[in-house]
């Protein structure tokens, strides 16, 4: 038996792990079980790596992989053990570039050491012409996942504005860049070069710049989901490229499974999933609105804890605020309390609250809230009618009734929570600032709802002491 036939099995062994994983994250109780697969299954075939690179290629070789290893493992730990979760969308974004990236660089290995040697001999007739594409493709995913994940981590960092960027014809500049891929392909594999691949790599890296920056901030959960199925498809074409069936089913895995959450989450958001590929949906918010929705209600904690100790049922309905100010862990004591007090309080998620799918439902199982209370936006939204009370911490978008009222809206056709059916709601804020898609809400401004300012976490501390 060789160390390659050894790997070979191996990789088996962690492709299985990997589905494992797709299996135990599909529910919440079994989150971590499948966090652990993956763990498992990445070690395995790491070794595996490692060891046909022991047994084939020269030390000097092997010791640049196990530095590359150690280097890679230590920047990863370091970064998991010091980002906020509030963090981890843009980070995750951060990690999608490298993958593209690292496609990329496959892509171009692959030109220099196959297409631009006349002397090889592995690859003749049809089979060169097939690697010429795989090059050529691997190049254009790769590089379009890459700038792709560099503009999204820029708007979840807040480091460029939110907004989407509108240039003329902006449609027409996709549609000429595939175009242009696609020409560009059918003559690389005709005759490849060096001038053909700067081509495309260059209109690639330019294509994903623009895909999601043509999107905008209200977007961006669906978009981080899409460039993690780019991920995946640069990985399998990398994949390809090095005759690597655990890279292709890995990627393929990733790839199909990021494509049909982004589905998903496109259509709880009722935008189009073909729009989301492309980058044509998300418009300008208005700077500035005439719209005049009258004056707001403050509420202290005192009067929200008197309501909450009266009502008969409570609904919370949590969003990135609270997990920018930390405040999961007060929200599950008070829902303790409630509960022990005979105040029936669940929670209701929306598909895209926070900036990543499944970021409050992270949150809230991080503080001990009990799996059966967390209901997602359908299995809540008929109910509103008849809830006490409503707590919006830290949501904005996901609660605004212009989506579903307001035809002119930047976000109308969104299906957002329908909190404001409640007999009262209380919105945890600390200003009446727009949300990240730019709108104001007019939720704020109901004869029902009542706004509490401040941070959120000692705002429902203060409640928490006054029941």
């Amino acid at each position: 038996m060789t160390a390659q036939s050894i790997a070979e099995a191996a990789y088996i062994v962690a492709a299985l792990l990997f589905i494992l994983t797709l299996a135990g994250l599909s529910r919440h109780e079994t989150s971590r079980q499948g966090i652990v697969f993956g763990i498992a299954g990445m070690a395995i075939a790491l070794a595996a790596t490692v060891g046909v690179a022991v047994q084939n290629a020269a030390a000097i070789a092997v010791t640049l992989l196990v530095v590359a290893v150690v280097c890679g493992a230590a920047i990863g730990l370091w970064r998991a053990r010091i980002v906020a979760m509030t963090g981890m969308p843009e980070l995750i974004a951060l990690l999608h570039s490298f993958v593209g990236l690292a496609a990329v660089l496959v892509g171009w290995d692959g030109f220099y050491s196959v297409e631009h040697d006349s002397a090889q001999t592995e690859f003749t007739g049809s089979l060169l012409h097939i690697h010429h594409a795989e090059v050529f493709i691997g190049v254009f995913i790769g590089a379009v996942t890459f700038t792709g994940s560099i503009v999204a981590n820029l708007k979840l960092s807040a480091r460029i504005k939110s907004a989407p960027l509108m240039l003329p014809g902006k449609n027409y500049l996709n549609l000429g860049a595939l175009a242009a891929f696609a020409v560009l392909t059918g003559v690389f594999v005709a005759s490849p070069n060096l001038a053909l691949l700067v081509a495309v790599t260059a209109v690639a890296l330019a294509l994903g710049w623009h895909l999601v920056a043509s999107i905008g901030g209200g977007d961006m959960p669906v978009v981080v989901s899409m460039l993690n199925s780019y991920s995946g498809w640069a990985a399998a074409a990398s994949g390809f490229l090095l005759n690597n069936n655990l890279l292709i089913v890995t990627g393929a895995l990733v790839g199909s499974s990021g494509a049909y959450l982004s589905y998903i989450m496109c259509q709880a958001m009722n935008r189009s999933f073909i729009s989301v590929i492309a980058g044509g949906f998300g418009i300008e918010a208005p700077t500035s609105s005439d719209t005049d929705y009258g004056d707001y209600r403050e509420v202290t904690a005192q009067e929200v804890a008197s309501l909450l100790t009266n009502a008969k049922s409570v609904v919370i309905t949590p969003g990135y605020g609270m997990a920018v100010a930390q405040a999961q862990y007060p929200v599950a004591e008070l829902t303790k309390q409630l509960r022990e007090r005979g105040v029936e309080v669940r929670f209701g998620i929306h598909p895209v609250a926070g900036r990543l799918p499944g970021h409050m439902n992270v949150l809230l199982a991080e503080a001990k809230v009990p799996y059966d209370i967390v209901l997602e936006m359908d299995e809540i939204n008929d109910d509103f009618t008849e809830t006490s009370v409503v707590l919006v911490i830290g949501a904005n978008d996901t609660v605004n009734p212009s989506a579903a009222e307001d035809p002119g809206s930047p976000i109308a056709g969104m299906p957002v929570l329908r909190v404001w059916e409640a007999a009262d709601v209380v919105v945890f804020k600390r200003s009446m600032a727009a949300g990240y898609a730019g709108v104001q809400n007019p939720l704020f401004f109901r004869d029902n709802a009542q706004m509490l300012f401040g941070d959120a976490k000692s705002m429902v501390e203060e409640v928490l002491r006054a029941i």
